[in-house]
């Protein structure tokens, strides 16, 4: 019996159903899964009812394509057979069979002629496409010769003329038609390109080439039909690679003759388009085909068939990168160029400066195949075959002046052998004509024009400008001063060349100075594949080279280089002074190149790269101004100092031995050490350091010393001997350099003229053909007999070595690769002379020139010697080549003891210091203050000041000096004639040196 109440032990039960607790969550999930699952089976559904009518319209097409071969079988060259064909589609066995048929029978075109007429014309156009199709899926199959054959046939307008009469030609027209717009070249190119090029005696290749010029010599040439086919054939036909040689001899010559070459200038109005839809690496295939095929023909193409290849060939060019056309053995130095500014011949990693760090695009390596056909390129037999053509059609010229600057921006290793056949040209008179023709009239450079330097309206004007400006720099690295200035009929005169540099000048200035700096690195001049940046470095080379000239020998008009009218100088050096202290703070100064620092400070990339804009003196106090500025940077305020003693015997040893790695920016006490090895009394208030400098200067650039040599005009340079390359050497050359620092640094004039091909080592410049001259004058005449010789070159005998004597034994240097197998030719006379000048100005003097620069940079930065050319900086280091000025030197002279400016032995000494010629009052200059030209900015510069004391009252004594100080120390003279003779006789026995 059951409890009924309280009893809590009694068994429940669910009338419901079973027990469940179920969250929201899970109803969802449910729902959704249920959802999934119906969605499914649906799919599953539709795609069986799909894959069962596929099925059936499998099945039922190949019933259907059954009974039309048995239809077709039953008349392969009637109608009925034809129609089947097409219904039938892409059969090989049905295609070829159809055409093996119709060609035994001959009745290819037996449908044409009858009522059946236009039913035929609309299948055969359908049949070329299947064919063709075919045709290019198994290209090297015998099987495919037959149905090539019927397409040969069919646009053959004589083989339709010939079976049908005249009406054969509309026939063949239409068909064409049809086959171009239905990618035909795309077909013919898959063909041929499936076959290979090693493949030349494939059946169906003699096929393919007859199909390729088919269609060109069909259409009519001033139709649109024939301009779409001409440039499908571009597009497809002759960007295949190694075209010619995938040819075999008979059938490519047949090509070459029927191509319609003469009608290029159809397309002259569609080459942006044309090119635009073919990607990059097939256009060295183009350009490589292109030139096969049209070179032969340059003395016969019309004019304007001639400007539209020019054209296509500078469009090309333009989309490929930098170093595309190079072999690989130039790959590896991208930069080598027989002109380049660079001496070395080590191995190690070459740095280039570039605008970004994005990816350079890089082409598929080239077949030697090809890059042997490019290397014709830039030969001189190429180019002397376009120049010839482009002077009998002078319309031609500015079409291949943009080929050419194309040409060698895209291939810059072949820049030199370019410009030099170039300038070989005709005798040399291409320099002239650019000039005359193109250049002189050109908008660019014009003052009203310099605000619309980058406007797409100028872009035919920039490559006869860039092409004159690159063969001019490159004229005057082997032209002497003589030919540049005898207004020689083959190059610029001096009146022309005045014009010439101005408009340069005004395009330099304008890209340094206004246009934003970020636009030049990333933009390029419209047309070309060349960077403003790129337009704005070549000018400024050509500048640099014109106005060196200039300074040797003036030419120019007065201020013909100087911005003075444009800019406020006083703001232009403070401003100047800031952007440097600027730059010191967020760069690393010593490292920045000159393209670098035009990007961060205008003011600075004007001074560093055409310095010649400002005049000399304002660019003299921006460099004290630089000075002062790093001497504060430094806290020079007179409290470090390195305390040196130094021997009187031993004065270069014993400077070398104990400031060799001294900070020679800071303040130097000198102790001098007598015979006894007792210090001298005294202190060294800066006239003894200048002593020690004096006498130090004297030693160091003593030529007996065997670190120096001297040219006739007593200008000196490194020894190029080899033991001057040994560390020790190198060391003393380093510890000269620094020296020679310290004096710029400080002010000191140095009474020692180096070299001018030395100089511009310091300044990163090149040196030129007139600068050995001075060096070898033997050598120089030499290699200007050959620059004009006349004859056979090769009869001289000469090849690329040059002859070197070190202890009485000669030996041959090579100045390229294996130069002593290669000849000089008229061709590369004027490589081998640049080489031999560059050789001896600046390969042999290469280590010891960079010690002594490592040495001077470490005193001076080197952004400010640049800002300087070789005269100017010799001014700088040793004082205004100029004459005495004694007016000027009295008016700033000090007396002491009993002498004033009214004194009677003063009036006497100024009339005799007046009545002195130059050259004595050079020596009385060196005789009173150790160097014998005057301060660069006058005498109120010379520090200390000139001084006069009087020395008693012993007229039987000479004059004595203390250089050290700039003080003269003359006996009270009754006689004007007794103070000249002991003057003169001072001066002229050297004695000075004399510390009181």
């Amino acid at each position: 019996m059951l409890p009924l109440f309280g009893d809590d032990k009694r068994r429940e039960i669910n009338l419901g159903g079973s027990s469940s607790v179920t969250s929201q969550a899970a109803i969802l999930n449910q729902a959704r899964a249920r959802r999934i699952e119906r969605e499914t089976i649906r799919k599953r559904q539709e795609s069986a009812v799909t894959i069962q009518a596929w099925w059936r319209g499998i099945t039922g097409a190949r019933r259907v394509r059954q009974q039309l071969r048995r239809q077709f079988a039953g008349d392969v060259t009637g109608l009925t057979g034809l129609r089947c064909l097409v219904l039938i589609g892409q059969d090989d066995d049905v295609l070829d069979r159809w055409a093996t048929e119709v060609l035994s029978k001959g009745s290819l075109f037996s449908l044409a002629n009858g009522p059946d007429r236009e039913h035929w014309l609309v299948l055969m156009r359908q049949v070329t496409f299947l064919l063709l199709r075919s045709v290019s899926d198994r290209p090297r199959s015998e099987r495919a010769v037959s149905c090539l054959q019927v397409l040969c046939a069919l646009l053959n307008s004589t083989s339709a003329v010939e079976a049908t009469g005249f009406s054969g030609n509309q026939l063949t027209l239409s068909i064409t038609e049809y086959a171009v717009q239905h990618e035909f070249y795309q077909h013919v190119s898959r063909s041929i390109q499936s076959i290979g090029p090693e493949t030349k005696n494939a059946p169906t290749l003699p096929y393919l080439v007859e199909l390729i010029y088919r269609p060109l010599n069909t259409l009519e040439r001033s139709s649109q039909a024939f301009l779409h086919c001409f440039q499908s054939f571009i597009i497809h036909i002759l960007t295949i690679p190694l075209l010619p040689n995938r040819i075999p001899i008979s059938s490519l010559t047949a090509l070459s003759a029927k191509l319609p070459l003469s009608s290029l200038s159809v397309l002259s109005t569609s080459i942006a388009a044309l090119l635009s839809a073919i990607p990059p690496p097939p256009h060295v295939h183009l350009i490589a085909n292109l030139y096969a095929f049209t070179s032969p023909r340059y003395a016969i193409l019309p004019l304007l068939s001639l400007k539209t290849y020019l054209q296509l060939m500078t469009a090309s060019l333009s989309v490929l990168p930098v170093h595309a056309l190079d072999p690989p053995s130039d790959i590896r130095f991208p930069n080598s160029s027989w002109a380049d500014d660079s001496d070395s011949e080590s191995q190690e990693p070459q740095v280039t400066v570039v605008a970004s760090f994005s990816q350079v695009p890089r082409l598929p390596p080239l077949d030697a195949r090809t890059q042997k056909r490019l290397q014709t390129l830039p030969s001189p037999t190429h180019l002397n075959a376009l120049l010839k053509a482009a002077q009998h059609d002078r319309g031609a010229l500015p079409d291949l002046v943009a080929w050419l600057v194309s040409l060698w921006t895209i291939w810059p290793t072949r820049r030199d052998k370019i410009l030099s056949t170039l300038l070989l040209y005709g005798g040399g008179g291409l320099v002239r004509e650019i000039w005359r023709d193109y250049v002189r009239s050109s908008p660019l450079g014009k003052e009203e024009n310099m605000s619309s330097l980058m406007d797409p309206s100028l872009a035919s004007a920039w490559p006869p400008l860039l092409l004159l400006t690159d063969m001019y720099t490159q004229s005057l690295l082997t032209m002497g001063d003589d030919e540049f200035f005898s207004n020689s009929r083959t190059s610029l005169t001096l009146d022309e060349l005045v014009v010439f540099s101005r408009t340069l000048f005004n395009i330099a200035f304008t890209l340094y100075w206004r246009y934003d700096q970020t636009k030049l690195q990333e933009g390029t001049v419209p047309g070309l594949s060349i960077r403003w940046e790129g337009v704005r470095d070549k000018i400024t080379k050509c500048l640099q080279a014109i106005h060196a000239r200039d300074s040797r020998k003036s030419f120019m008009p007065e201020d013909h280089w100087h911005v003075s009218s444009q800019i406020d100088m006083n703001s232009f050096v403070d401003a100047a002074v800031f952007e440097e202290q600027q730059l010191d703070e967020f760069s690393a100064p010593r490292a920045i190149t000159k393209r670098q620092l035009s990007y961060f400070s205008p003011r600075l990339g004007v001074l560093n790269n055409i310095p010649f804009a400002i005049p000399f003196e304002t660019r003299v106090l921006i460099f004290r101004r630089f000075v002062q500025s790093d001497k504060r940077n430094r806290g020079d305020d007179g409290r470090g100092r390195i305390d040196v003693s130094i021997r009187r015997g031993h004065i270069a040893q014993d400077g070398y031995d104990r400031l060799a790695d001294a900070d020679l920016r800071a303040r130097i006490q000198i102790t001098f050490i007598d015979q006894f090895g007792e210090p001298e009394a005294g202190i060294d208030g800066g006239g003894v350091f200048k002593e020690f400098f004096t006498s130090l200067c004297k030693e160091v650039f003593d030529t007996d010393r065997g670190l120096w040599l001297a040219n006739k005009r007593n200008e000196i340079y490194p020894n190029p001997h080899s033991y001057a390359t040994e560390p020790h050497s190198l060391s003393w050359y380093r510890f000269i350099g620094r020296i020679v620092g310290k004096a710029l640094y400080k002010g000191i004039l140095v009474d020692v003229a180096f070299a001018g091909f030395f100089l511009a080592k310091w300044l990163d410049k090149q040196s030129f053909l007139d600068d050995l001259a001075s060096l070898d004058p033997d050598l120089y005449q030499g290699l200007i007999f050959l620059k004009n010789y006349t004859g056979n070159v090769e009869d001289l005998a000469l090849n690329f070595t040059i002859a070197t004597e070190e202890f009485g034994v000669a030996k041959a240097v090579d100045l390229i690769p294996d130069g002593s197998n290669v000849p000089v030719t008229r061709e590369n006379r004027l490589q081998y002379i640049y080489l031999t000048s560059h050789y001896r100005l600046s390969k042999q003097i290469k280590l010891q020139s960079e010690a002594f620069f490592e040495g001077l940079s470490d005193m001076i930065d080197p952004k400010w010697l640049r800002m300087f050319n070789q005269q100017e900086l010799q001014i700088l280091l040793g004082g205004v080549n100029a004459p005495v000025d004694v007016q000027d030197l009295r008016a700033h002279t000090q007396y002491g003891g009993l002498y004033g400016d009214d004194e009677p032995t003063m009036q006497m000494f100024w009339k005799v210091l007046e009545d002195f010629d130059q050259e004595q009052r050079r020596m009385f200059l060196r005789f009173v203050t150790s160097c014998s030209r005057p301060p660069l900015l006058g005498f109120k510069q010379l520090n200390p000041l000139f001084a006069i004391r009087d020395a008693g009252s012993d007229e039987h004594r000479l004059p004595t000096a203390s250089t050290c100080v700039n003080l003269l120390k003359m006996p009270r003279y009754q006689s004007e004639k007794v103070l000249r003779d002991k003057l003169l006789q001072a001066i002229s026995s050297g004695a000075g040196f004399d510390l009181s």
